[in-house]
């Protein structure tokens, strides 16, 4: 199908990447809609709003009617991966292949397990926890639906957030608490380098791949700045307040005792490998097609740092 002329459909628009394509779409000029389970606050203006329950195929058809692409960036806890991601995989594949839409995937790393280099998108599939086996049979859902004409699938998979909106260990646990004059805390070790990827960044290397054939069928890893270590990141944040940097590391044992109390925390300690030791994405597959420029680390953290300080 033909991308020009439909509407660019975001599922899940309120979260983090959600709401950073909304924002990229607005500026490129595209047609908008914006699909979220509840009501949220207004959009920027020429962005239709609508709400919709993504586990329901009829309200998902009815979010991508007259879709060029959509965009499946919705989410749940961690403790309700297993029981809603396939349904909700289901669902929006369906609403797309109504709407004769191209669907772009909005994935992480979890599913290649630890590794001992830099993760390609042919880097073997070894997750060896059920978040990581999970993600890896949802790919192969996705990509079964456009082998067999069913609708045009693009995965984009980025590695661990920042930026305006991120719900992410790099914003709760370094940015915000800096913001409050607090220690910032990072998990495993703070000098294993480790890929971060700046939001604005990762929506204009989605929308890329909903309007680039080229990039249909295809599992991507969207460019991203050069790995960093946690201890380079805090640097980085406190300096651009004006701050000496605060830093404490956050240890197996100590997470462990934390998720006696909390079961999203309980749950991240499957992935707490991934800030052990280096945890880093390849992503010339995406440069040499598509070009990769990039926010600079420290640009994005001053634009990240003016958006959360203007909300406060």
């Amino acid at each position: 199908m033909a991308e020009t002329g439909g509407y660019h459909v975001v599922l899940g628009a309120t979260g983090g990447a959600g709401q950073a394509l909304v924002a990229e779409l607005v500026r490129q000029g595209r047609r908008v809609r914006a699909v979220s389970h509840r009501a949220s606050e207004p959009w920027p203006k020429g962005v239709e709003a609508i709400t919709a329950d993504i586990l329901r195929s009829d309200e998902v058809r009815t979010a991508c009617r007259d879709a060029a692409v959509v965009y499946h960036a919705a989410n749940v806890p961690y403790s309700q991966w297993q029981q809603v991601l396939p349904a909700m995989t289901e669902s929006v594949i369906a609403g797309a292949s109504a709407a004769d839409a191209v669907l772009v995937v909005v994935d992480n790393l979890y599913m290649y397990g630890p590794s001992s280099g830099s993760m390609t998108e042919d880097s073997p599939r070894r997750a060896n926890g059920p978040k990581g086996q999970l993600r890896a049979r949802l790919e192969e859902v996705f990509l079964a639906a456009h082998r067999s004409g069913r609708v045009g699938v693009a995965i984009g998979r980025g590695s661990d957030f920042f930026g305006p909106h991120a719900n992410s260990a790099a914003n709760l646990l370094v940015i915000e608490p800096a913001l409050r004059g607090k220690t910032a805390s990072w998990l495993g070790s703070l000098d294993a380098p480790h890929t971060l990827t700046y939001l604005p960044d990762f929506a204009r290397g989605l929308i890329t791949l909903g309007t680039n054939a080229r990039a249909w069928g295809e599992v991507w890893h969207i460019a991203s700045g050069p790995p960093v270590t946690g201890r380079t990141f805090i640097t980085e944040v406190f300096e651009a307040l004006g701050q000496p940097p605060r830093m404490r590391r956050l240890g197996r044992g100590m997470l462990t005792l934390a998720g006696l109390f909390d079961r999203q925390i309980r749950e991240a300690r499957e992935v707490l490998y991934q800030f052990e030791q280096p945890f880093v994405m390849d992503t010339s597959k995406f440069e040499r097609v598509f070009g990769g420029s990039v926010t600079p680390l420290r640009e994005g953290v001053r634009q990240t740092i003016a958006a959360l300080q203007s909300t406060r």
